[in-house]
Order: C-alpha cells, then sequence, then structure tokens
C-alpha cells in the first residue's frame, strides 16, 4: 500500500491544488496501489470520489496533518506517503514531499507574517527527513537547493500541466464580439507585479477602445495587494471565475499579460496558450524555462518595457498569430500523464528500494 495525502481535497483549489489533483487523477488511473486518504471534513465531490478518497481521524487543517494522519500510518505498518501539495507531516520519514518554490523568501512582502514565518521555520525540519522532493520547475529545484541546502540529485522535477477542458473555441462558436482586452489571471499579490501592469497600460495612448480585464482574487496568506483601481473604467476586476468562465476570458481576449516577477513554475500562461491565446510575459524566475520560444518578453521592471511589448501586440495581426501557434505547440510540451508516470517512476525507485530519484525536466532553453 502508497498512501497519497489527499488534504489538498478540502483547501480552495490555487495552483498547488491544482497541481496535486490533477497528477492523483491521473495516477489513481495507472496504479491500483494506492490509498488516498483526508480529513473527515472532505467535501463529497468528483475528485474525491473518482480517488475513491478514504476520510480517517476527527481533526482537520494542519492538526489532521501532523497528528491525525501520522498516528493513522503507524497503525497501519509506516507504509509509502506521497504529499503534493506544500506541507506534510514533520515527523514522518518514509515519504516524497512537495515544494512549489520559495517565493516567501524572495518576495516576503507578498505574504503574510505568519505564513513566511512558518515556512521558512518548518521546511528545513521536513527535508531533514523526507526521501525525495518534488518540484515544479528546474529554476524551483536549483533555487530551492541553494537556499535549504538539500541535495539537487533529491529534487525531482514534475511540471504542472493544462486540463482539457482549455482549449480553443470549437469553429463556428466564437466569443462574442466586443470591446477587444489585454487579459490578467492571478493573485493580487505584490509579487504578480501588477501595479506596473497598470501602469503601462495606461500609459497606451491610441487604444481608448482596449480594456484591461484582470482575473482572481487575494487569500489570507497574501499581503501586499499592489494596485489601486479607483477611477480606471477600462480596468475591469472580474474576481474569481470557475474554469468554464474562464476558458471564455481566455478566448475572447486580443493578449494575454503575465507580469510576474517570480513564479515556480505559473500555469496561467500555459491555459491562455492552451485556448489560443497570444501571451506577452515577463523575462524573470521559471517563466522562460516554461514558456521557451512562445511568447513575446518584456523586462518586468520596466513599464515603458511592458507598455511596448503591449502596443506591439495590440497592433500586430501577424505577430499574435504567430504566437497562437507557437503557444499551442508549447503547451504540448505538458501533460498531467506524463507528469504522473515521473511521480509514479519516483514512487517505485525512492520509495520502494532505490535511492536516486529521476529527474524530469520539461523545458530547457538548449534543447533542440
Amino acid at each position: 500500500m502508497i498512501v497519497i495525502n489527499a488534504r489538498f481535497l478540502t483547501q480552495e483549489t490555487r495552483g498547488v491544488q491544482r497541481f496535486a489533483e490533477q497528477v492523483c487523477l491521473e495516477l489513481g488511473a495507472m496504479r491500483k496501489d494506492l490509498t488516498f486518504v483526508a480529513p473527515q471534513d472532505t467535501p463529497v465531490h468528483g475528485s474525491a470520489e473518482r480517488l475513491q478518497v478514504r476520510r480517517i481521524g476527527r481533526n482537520r487543517g494542519h492538526l489532521w496533518e501532523q497528528l491525525d494522519l501520522p498516528l493513522w500510518l503507524a497503525r497501519n505498518g509506516r507504509p509509502p506517503l506521497v504529499s503534493l501539495c506544500n506541507t506534510a507531516p514533520l515527523i514522518y520519514r518514509n515519504q516524497i514531499a512537495t515544494h512549489h518554490d520559495i517565493t516567501y523568501v524572495r518576495h516576503p512582502e507578498s505574504y503574510s507574517r505568519t505564513f513566511r514565518g512558518a515556512y521558512k521555520s518548518l521546511t528545513p525540519l521536513l527535508l531533514k527527513r523526507i526521501k525525495a522532493l518534488i518540484t515544479v520547475s528546474d529554476f524551483s529545484r536549483k533555487e530551492i537547493a541553494r537556499y535549504y541546502g538539500y541535495p539537487r540529485e533529491n529534487i525531482c522535477v514534475v511540471p504542472n500541466a493544462v486540463s482539457a477542458k482549455f482549449r480553443p473555441p470549437a469553429p463556428g462558436n466564437q466569443p462574442p464580439a466586443g470591446r477587444p482586452y489585454l487579459l490578467a489571471v492571478s493573485s493580487p499579490n505584490a509579487h504578480k507585479n501588477f501595479a506596473r501592469m497598470v501602469a503601462a497600460f495606461l500609459s497606451l495612448e491610441g487604444f481608448d477602445e482596449v480594456e484591461l480585464h484582470i482575473v482572481g482574487d487575494s487569500h489570507s496568506v497574501f499581503s501586499g495587494n499592489d494596485y489601486r483601481l479607483e477611477g480606471n473604467p477600462r480596468v475591469r476586476v472580474l474576481g474569481r471565475l470557475d474554469d468554464e468562465q474562464l476558458v471564455r476570458e481566455y478566448q475572447g481576449a486580443t493578449a494575454f499579460v503575465f507580469p510576474s516577477l517570480y513564479e515556480g513554475f505559473g500555469i496561467p500562461p500555459l491555459e491562455a496558450q492552451a485556448c489560443g491565446c497570444p501571451v506577452i510575459a515577463a523575462r524573470a524566475a521559471s517563466i522562460p524555462e516554461v514558456l521557451g520560444e512562445s511568447v513575446l518578453y518584456f523586462e518586468p521592471l520596466n513599464i515603458e518595457d511592458i507598455a511596448r511589448c503591449m502596443r506591439h501586440v495590440l497592433q500586430d495581426a501577424g505577430l499574435r498569430e504567430d504566437l497562437r501557434t507557437l503557444g499551442l505547440a508549447n503547451v504540448e510540451r505538458y501533460s498531467w500523464k506524463r507528469s504522473a508516470q515521473t511521480v509514479s517512476q519516483l514512487i517505485d525507485e525512492t520509495l520502494m528500494g532505490r535511492s536516486k530519484p529521476p529527474t524530469f525536466i520539461a523545458w530547457s532553453s538548449d534543447r533542440p
């Protein structure tokens, strides 16, 4: 029996939860030796049912993960454990854990003091006990190894991907015509760099008909909302959307803007590309690794350069078509099934006898 920590099913779905859910769904389809366990308050929904989640313990949240889960494992022979979100039981050794990035170190202004303090103090304890670590990009692999002194060879890169619901509009089913718009999708915390993006957009001359749509909301772990939009009718804040609504936004956008200063991976630009939306993005952190040459890059600290790229993609229909083609090809590099196969191999080699995990790198700029 191999146990998968499915506590993520009790949490609001963001990037790390989406990664865990999609990898688990693929793992569940390819292996019969997995048991998915979660707290009693796990909602009844499609993924929980497909995974045949076993609800254990009495507590919830972190207390369940740090107390109930390891006690249940001890009573059941201490089987191998895989935790695919950013947290895991600190006292359990026979496990693989996951850490997406160290944004809380590089950009502490984006997180609450409690959140970043907990991660910076507890992560070293976890790394001392686990057998291997999963992260989502070679950039994050290097960052984690450098900051925590964790052996790079024990970090396995398992990239994100995009689900099949993100796709271009079917022929004859184009989004209704309206005002053209640029789209941005993210939480508004400081390292997402929305203040410079909004400033760049509002500096554009001759594009009064173009809007900027911003999708996303904040969370209690975040701090530093870095933009103010009062009195700017061309900037529309849409809040949090479900996937169906989000797909329509991607499909209808003239282009997608990704201005982030720091990402461990960054799923939104891949989602945009999967929907046939051209992407302009920051040349920063893991973004060039993930997107390669499929986007138009700007320097994220330079408002004029962001505005230049916005202007270029709005004016040049040929560029937009090239970026659509390159984007759709880039998305094909990533697959939840292939990522789950990498995790499955890691389980077999690390938890079932061998000590050196495989390293899977989805994109390298020097690849053919």
